[in-house]
């Protein structure tokens, strides 16, 4: 179950700010190197990223498990849009409970939640409680993106221009064009957790059909190389399915370990931003 659960994980990274053929690792911003708002004129506060790939009231469901057992259960959801910092942003809520029956080898009660902003997607806030076994952690973030800021226990960090959290990465990527993307193609994400900005790179494979409990779908394919270290550190490869449409629905996710794979699958939907075309039946 850590594996699925740290394969889920990895499905919420996929997206880039840029192309290039190394990936790069923990990322240093110094905090005298970050352009102050006051030196731009006549620009946007922030910038305004038009999208139809979700909205809210979108809720999706997944199977976690290995061969034909389903030790868990991932949704992922957009319950409501409240204001942060006067600023209207979707509340996102990923959860990670492993099955009754499972929770009596290993239970898994995980929740994450981000304050994404609607217009520039980027987070404002970010929380996770982790529960896990007999082991169990507390995280919250706030990301002053006005002025560059990241506050986490106590201590302020200096971040990037809108860089993100795990959850507002895969939101974000879920906006991007892969059309456009060659077989072995790279792109990159900054993602601030717990001290540190890290650069993740995920690689576009091609597309695929393929069939899960929610139907068959036409997908888009990509690979997350992972850097060593942070949250992110890498159990084995990792392949993730997205509808190809304009809704970029995660599918499936498949991490290969030494006995086969685990998967995350998706079983239901609801609430989507419109037609699924990729959907086929």
């Amino acid at each position: 179950m850590k594996r699925s659960v740290r394969c889920l994980f990895i499905l919420l990274t996929i997206v880039g700010l840029g192309s290039g053929q190394e990936i790069p690792g923990k990322v240093s911003v110094r905090a005298d190197s970050v352009q102050s708002a006051d030196t731009i004129l006549v620009q946007p506060e922030f910038r305004v990223i038009p999208q139809t790939a979700f909205t809210v009231g979108e809720r999706l469901v997944f199977d976690v498990g290995y061969s034909f057992i389903v030790a868990g259960e991932a949704v992922m959801a957009i319950p409501s849009i409240d204001t942060v910092e006067g600023r209207p942003c979707f509340q996102i809520i990923f959860t990670v409970r492993s099955t009754p029956t499972f929770s009596w080898i290993y239970k898994v009660d995980d929740m994450y939640e981000t304050m994404v902003d609607t217009e520039g997607l980027f987070p404002w806030r970010f929380s996770q409680r982790i529960r896990e076994g007999s082991y169990s952690r507390d995280f919250e973030a706030e990301f002053d993106q006005r002025n560059h800021i990241a506050k986490a226990e106590g201590k302020e960090y200096p971040i990037p221009p809108y860089v993100h959290d795990i959850i507002s990465a895969f939101y974000f990527a879920r906006t991007l064009d892969y059309s456009t993307m060659r077989p072995g193609q790279k792109t990159y994400l900054h993602n601030f957790y717990r001290d540190t900005t890290y650069a993740l790179a995920i690689k576009f494979l091609g597309h695929q059909r393929i069939k899960v409990g929610a139907g068959k779908f036409d997908c888009v394919l990509v690979e997350p190389l992972i850097t060593e270290g942070g949250l992110f550190k890498a159990e084995g490869r990792i392949i993730i399915w997205m509808t190809n449409d304009d809704r970029k629905i995660p599918v499936k996710v498949s991490t290969k370990v030494a006995i086969g794979s685990i998967d995350s699958e998706l079983r239901e939907y609801s609430g989507v931003n419109g037609l699924i075309r990729a959907k086929v039946e």
